[in-house]
């Protein structure tokens, strides 16, 4: 059940309330820290001279880390011990430096495996079960699959009771996890709650290739399919192509059902037997944790004769999710205190930048420091903090309540917290240091040209003297170009400015941003974007090195929000455990905690009281 601590921290501390204090305090006063995860943003990085890496960053610090290797930074951040790290050239990295890496690993969550063993020791799954799935979601899938499967009988042998009736997969996708689960050698019953029709169709289309639905038998003249098929071409995969085919060949008589792809909604899933699995898809989005609508339209599984002698089946709900992005799995872990028969959640969280914030921007007097904890420095993430989300982080007391005024982790901060600095390889890291670095030269760019503007943060300096203001006293318009085609980025900056120009004036979604770009940027030669990339090339290291600390300071923002989710469930009088621990290999799935809670037996008497059953002490 349980693991031997409940929050998988450094061996250093004594009690999970030792840790979660010194997490805290640390995250509460340092200030670079503060400034790397969530203080300063890699588009604002060449804004200001002489940058924001000799602004972020202790001057004792920076001969050292320009004059090494990136990689060999990295080493020295996640896996050297940075007491004895040798370089080739002799350097030692300066006492401050090597103080702010072991403080980061000594407060970062161990991620390890408890009990490693090979998947290969793990129950196989089939060919038709694992259908869709890359090797990171079938890892993610055996692995978790068979760890709610053993906590499920677990609980049950504990409590000497009926183990759980189903599991209620929160923002089930196209159900991996709850196929996998439906299906030998587990054989459970999985409610799959999920918002996007497209993924339920998706997750249906793979359940009949895994046995678990069936199609309904449609008598087709083969001849006349293989006419429609024909008509169809290269597109008869695009159900518009396949039907404007139908037409074609057989008009718009009745006749053409029989030819037409068949809906999810046509379906059908076998009624539940005694050791079968089953699956029930319920559409729709979930809001909060709130999950009597979804209890309401369970398949309870009984049979006629079952029904008559029992009017009703007591459910026994445990929610689970790989990976539910954002507040879905606030909404998952609340759903075992606001739904009588959820007794059990285990969700293993991701997408923190997703995540809304509860709190909103701290008063000018929270912290000492000239930033107060992780306050938002650009316009967006402000707009965001200002949103004061109930739903959002943090959920804790604990959290909230910290210091007076509760502890934030802006989108920058929450974005950054989804890294894996451990996991970069060399390739990797080339690619997307050029995409960064590309970047931070066009917003500097656009600032010159005026399509983008500066922010000034404190209103009150808005007609301030620009000599007067620092570079953390600004930053520049928000502006989220997304995602360019790869040739943009490897044909150089100037094919990635063409790229960026041209998306910023002729996609729709900036269609208001559209007319000021023309304006600004027109005329724009490859001389003038060469000479921008030509002057700020040899700092492209400065970047480099500053957003490899930022994401290796940021495992403690993810330590921070786990903690929380935690600490929320300690918090509840209705939960009687709740523990973190690994359950996917961090190398093939970085986000790899669990968070489980487990709700209080009720005396079998009925009164309604948690009797002698109180939280158990810790082991």
């Amino acid at each position: 059940m349980p693991p031997s601590k409940p929050l998988p921290c450094s061996d250093e501390f004594a009690t999970p309330e030792e840790y979660v204090e010194e997490l805290l305090e640390f995250t509460s006063t340092s200030e670079t820290w503060q400034i790397l995860c969530g203080g300063i943003h890699v588009v604002d990085f060449f804004i200001t001279e002489p940058g924001l890496f000799y602004a972020a960053l202790p001057a004792e610090w920076h001969e050292f880390l320009l004059s090494q290797d990136v990689m060999r930074l990295l080493d020295f951040f996640v896996r050297d011990d940075p007491e004895t790290a040798i370089f080739e050239d002799g350097q030692t990295p300066p006492a401050s430096l090597v103080a702010y890496i072991k403080a980061i690993r000594r407060l970062a969550l161990r991620r390890d495996l408890a009990a490693p063993g090979a998947d290969s020791t793990l129950p196989p799954l089939t060919r038709t079960v694992s259908v869709g799935m890359n090797p990171k979601k079938t890892h993610e899938v055996r692995r978790f699959a068979d760890y709610v499967s053993r906590l499920s009988t677990e609980m049950a042998a504990e409590a000497t009771e009926d183990e759980v009736t189903h599991f209620v997969d929160f923002g089930s996708g196209q159900n991996y996890l709850g196929r996998a689960l439906a299906s030998a050698p587990y054989n459970r019953r999985v409610v799959a709650v999920e918002g996007r029709q497209r993924n339920v169709d998706a997750a249906k289309s793979f359940d009949t290739q895994s046995g678990l639905a069936v199609k309904p038998k449609i008598l087709r003249n083969k001849k006349v399919w293989n006419r429609i098929l024909e008509a169809a071409g290269p597109n008869k995969g695009d159900p518009d192509a396949l039907a404007a085919a139908i037409k074609q060949v057989v008009g718009d008589g009745d006749e053409g059902d029989n030819f037409r792809k068949i809906a999810s909604d046509e379906l059908s899933y076998a009624a539940a037997e005694e050791g079968k699995g089953l699956l029930q898809y319920v559409s729709g989005r979930l809001d909060d944790g709130d999950l009597s609508e979804v209890i309401s339209r369970i398949d309870r599984g009984l049979t006629t004769t079952e029904a008559e002698e029992k009017e009703q089946q007591r459910l026994k709900l445990m929610a689970v999710s790989i990976h539910s992005c954002g507040n879905l799995t606030h909404h998952a872990i609340r759903s075992l205190v606001l739904n009588p028969d959820v007794h059990g959640v285990a969700i293993v969280g991701c997408c923190y930048n997703l995540v809304t914030e509860k709190l909103g921007p701290p008063p000018a007097a929270a912290s000492a420091l000239s930033r107060p904890t992780l306050q938002a420095l650009n316009g967006r993430a402000l707009r965001e903090s200002e949103r004061r989300d109930p739903h959002g982080f943090p959920m804790s007391a604990r959290l909230s309540t910290h210091r007076g005024h509760g502890v934030r982790a802006n989108a920058t901060a929450r974005m950054m917290a989804c890294q894996a600095p451990q996991n970069w390889t060399r390739a990797d890291s080339a690619l997307f240091f050029t995409r960064h670095f590309y970047r931070a030269v066009l917003q500097k760019l656009l600032l010159d040209r005026g399509a983008v503007h500066e922010v000034i943060h404190d209103p009150a300096r808005a007609d301030a003297d620009p000599a007067t203001l620092g570079p953390f006293d600004k930053s520049t318009s928000p502006l989220a170009i997304g995602t360019l085609p790869k040739r943009c980025y490897a044909g150089g900056f100037a094919e990635y400015v063409r790229g960026a120009v041209t998306k910023l004036t002729t996609s729709t979604e900036y269609k208001k941003f559209a007319e000021v770009m023309r304006e600004t940027m027109g005329g724009l030669t490859d001389e003038e974007v060469e000479a921008y990339e030509g002057r700020f090339a040899p700092r492209k290291r400065e970047l480099c090195v500053a957003w490899s600390l930022m994401a290796y300071s940021a495992t403690l923002v993810e330590a921070l929000m786990v903690t929380d989710r935690w600490a929320w469930l300690e918090e509840q009088e209705e939960v009687d455990e709740a523990w973190v621990e690994a359950v996917f290999d961090f190398a093939q799935s970085p986000r790899n905690l669990v968070v489980v809670g487990l709700k209080k037996r009720k005396e079998e008497s009925g009164g309604g009281g948690d009797g002698e059953h109180g939280k158990r002490e810790e082991s």
